[in-house]
């Protein structure tokens, strides 16, 4: 028998080899089926929204239209729909974006109900767009498209358990934030990982943080930051102008929770940083960038970064303004600039007192026609002294000038326009001359 056990114990071994071999073999589908099951249940889902505010020509359409890589942009009116492609690198996953941009005219304002509902609202961002070339008009924008959302959403009679179920998951995105840690370069967009329990401890709210809370993600994205060099040229703009304004924005920023990016279309500042922190906030990928707080032109506060201590620090460059003060007591409007016909005769009138004499008399009319025009716009209606139709043109604007406060450089266009008047009546007087006769010769 001993010979028999000897020839069975190779192909005792070999079966064992066959069981093992079989089994590996068994843990490595189930390991690729679980693998394919997590994968497709974890897919980048479909249906997010993005809702964009702002005022008309703040730069809304063309801010999505970049991120879409469009190379022109063709404004809508009511509500515009784009939509924004968002891939998932690691899983080679695509879906689409919704964006629905408003009207910056409010009479549109009842669109949003195609927008957004209470079945999507979860699924949704808020935007409200900003205009740096023009920022005495941010905080009222800001409020008031803020107001707007707020009043559609008391629409949409969500029910106050599943309100205060997203509010809580807003008041815990923000708490929950931490500086971002590098990424894995070969995975830029890898998804964010599931926070664990020995995170860091949660701290409390601030009291003007989330005060206004509408239980989606807000960004709010100031564009145009091209025009700051602009603003310090032609409106002498200074230091403490952009950091007194980005002071109220954050405080903004606070009260609902929001981020801040300051973006160029024009010069593609900060948008690559917008479209990764937009699919980070929709899509939960991973973010790798941390708060840009030192460019005045390039700021970008994620949500969850800021609070009262941080934004102080601004205030420390405020010097002829407090914190406090009222937005547009310090940010005011500039008056409108026109083509000011003091500018367009002065330039005329330099250039016709350096022309050659040999112009003619031909020339010096063209010009008292011009002088005449111009002066007529400048002293007020027909009627009035030195208008049109009423005579005693310098008389007219002479005292015109002293009642409105126009420039002294005005009398002296028309001394000049005077002086023209006065060499052609003699040049009519001696042409009209009559040639003497033989007997007067």
């Amino acid at each position: 028998m001993a010979p028999v056990l000897e020839k069975q114990l190779p192909g005792a071994a070999g079966a064992g080899d066959n069981n093992n071999e079989e089994e590996e073999g068994h843990n490595l589908w189930t390991s690729i089926l679980s693998e394919v099951s997590t994968t497709s249940s974890s897919k980048l889902p479909s249906g997010k929204n993005i809702l964009l505010f702002g005022e008309d020509g703040s730069g809304k359409t063309a801010l999505m239209a970049k991120l879409q890589g469009a190379d022109q942009n063709k404004r809508g009116r009511g509500l515009e729909y784009l939509y924004l492609n968002v891939h998932d690198e690691d899983r080679d996953d695509l879906t689409r974006c919704n964006v629905w941009i408003l009207d910056g005219d409010l009479y549109h304002k009842g669109l949003l109900k195609f927008a957004v509902s209470a079945q999507s609202l979860a699924d949704c961002l808020a935007v409200f767009v900003a205009d740096m070339s023009r920022p005495w008009t941010i905080m009222e924008s800001l409020q008031k498209w803020a107001s707007v959302l707020r009043d559609h959403l008391d629409k949409l009679k969500i029910s106050p358990e599943d309100m205060r179920e997203m509010e809580q998951k807003m008041v815990k995105a923000f708490q929950e934030y931490t500086e971002p840690e590098d990424a894995t370069p070969s995975s830029p967009q890898r998804r964010a990982q599931t926070a664990g329990e020995d995170e860091a401890v949660v701290l409390p709210l601030g009291d003007n943080t989330l005060t206004h809370n509408l239980g989606i993600p807000v960004l709010i994205v100031c564009t145009k930051c091209d025009a700051v060099s602009v603003l310090e040229k032609e409106h002498d703009y200074r230091e403490e102008h952009f950091d007194f304004i980005q002071s109220h924005i954050r405080q903004f920023c606070l009260q609902y929770g929001a981020g801040l990016i300051y973006t160029s279309v024009k010069e593609e500042k900060n948008m690559d940083l917008l479209y990764k922190y937009l699919v980070h906030k929709m899509y939960e990928f991973q973010f790798t960038t941390p708060a840009l707080v030192v460019e005045k032109d390039a700021v970008f506060i994620p949500s969850g970064w800021d609070n009262e201590k941080k934004i102080g620090i601004l205030h420390e460059n405020l010097s002829t303004v407090r914190a406090e003060d009222p937005f547009e007591d310090f940010i005011t409007k500039p008056p409108v600039r026109k083509v000011m016909a003091m500018q367009c005769t002065e330039e005329i009138l330099y250039f016709k007192l350096h022309v050659s004499p040999a112009a003619g008399a031909a020339n010096e009319g063209v010009l008292a026609n011009f002088f005449n025009s111009l002066l007529s716009k400048k002293t007020g209606a027909p009627g009035s002294p030195g208008s049109p139709g009423s005579g005693a043109v310098g008389a007219g604007v002479q005292g015109s000038a002293k009642k409105t406060g126009q420039k002294p450089g005005l009398t002296d266009v028309q001394a000049e326009l005077d002086r023209m008047t006065r060499k052609q009546d003699s040049m009519v007087s001696t042409n009209n001359t009559p040639a003497p006769t033989e007997n007067e010769a």
